[in-house]
């Protein structure tokens, strides 16, 4: 792991753990126990960057490690050829050779990093929450549907639910259709997070669904859609609690400025968000685990 120490501990703590760049947000109350974690995933779109992620949703009052990560191939990870090589991968196939390697690459990092992030904060060794915006989003769920580390809490935002719905809107951007080949069908029945609601539901994890009114790319019903595959009618009135999808009306698909390096100023629709994230994971996560705290006898 490598840490920029020079920073205070109540300002971003950046550096790289198991291979992942990251930047870290201390707790918003600073105590000698170790606090919550919560890991988040930025996307392909504003916000497509660690540091824009910590600045979309910073959820500043939360007593908990706010760490965001960089996905595979963005920022410091590019391929060689640098953006060019990424532009032309998309263009070879976007699915097969972009979209769905970094999503699974990113799912498969969270176990590692988070075990490594322990060792260097205190962080609570409790189940973590997890953040995601688009195709992060879509990597946090995945890693929850395949349970690839315990998992107290998840809040996504304009999540991809298939990845059918976003090879249409890029086929609509770029006039160009995209060929399914048997791979890219199998592929899509991966990431189909719909399709795979019975595994996301059966890990009990509280779900919060955010979709923006002005979501071209992820509108919605989308959102509607997996959470009524998610929804489970059953004996326990909580479980009502655990599973929410609410609408942000001016929430577009992508939630901050371009180019998407950098924090932008929250907008109206960015602090609605912020507020709606940082109450699923108060009452979700770091108050379970007030309350499952040892006490002083």
């Amino acid at each position: 792991m490598v840490v920029d120490t020079t920073a205070s501990t109540a300002a971003p703590v950046t550096g790289t753990v198991a291979g992942v760049p990251f930047l870290a947000l201390p707790p918003a109350v600073t105590t000698a126990a170790p606090a919550p974690l919560v890991l988040g995933l930025h996307a392909f779109e504003p916000p497509r960057s660690q540091a824009a992620l910590a600045g979309a949703v910073p959820m500043a009052p939360l007593p908990a490690w706010r760490v965001h990560l960089g996905l595979p191939l963005f920022g410091t990870r590019l391929p060689d050829g640098g953006v060019a090589e990424i532009n032309r991968r998309g263009a070879h196939d976007y699915l097969l050779d972009l979209y769905g390697p970094v999503v699974e690459q990113a799912a498969a990092e969270l176990p590692r990093v988070a075990d490594e992030l322990r060792s260097a904060f205190p962080v609570a060794d409790t189940p973590v929450g997890l953040v995601g915006v688009g195709a992060g989003a879509t990597a946090a769920l995945l890693a929850l549907a395949e349970r690839r580390l315990p998992v107290g809490a998840a809040a996504v935002i304009n999540p991809i639910v298939d990845p059918a719905h976003l090879i249409t809107a890029r086929e609509r951007r770029t006039g160009s259709p995209y060929q399914w080949s048997d791979q890219a069908r199998w592929a899509r029945a991966r990431l189909d997070l719909t399709a795979r609601a019975e595994a996301l539901t059966g890990t009990g994890t509280p779900v919060l669904i955010v979709n923006g009114g002005r979501d071209e790319v992820c509108p919605p019903e989308h959102g509607r859609a997996l959470h009524a595959a998610l929804a489970q009618p059953g004996p326990d009135p909580a479980a009502e609690h655990a599973l929410r999808h609410i609408v942000v009306p001016d929430l577009a698909h992508a939630i901050g400025p371009e180019p998407g390096l950098q924090p932008g100023p929250l907008t109206p629709e960015g602090v609605l968000t912020d507020r709606a994230l940082t109450e699923w994971f108060h009452l979700h996560l770091t108050a379970s685990q007030q309350v499952q705290a040892p006490t002083d006898s």
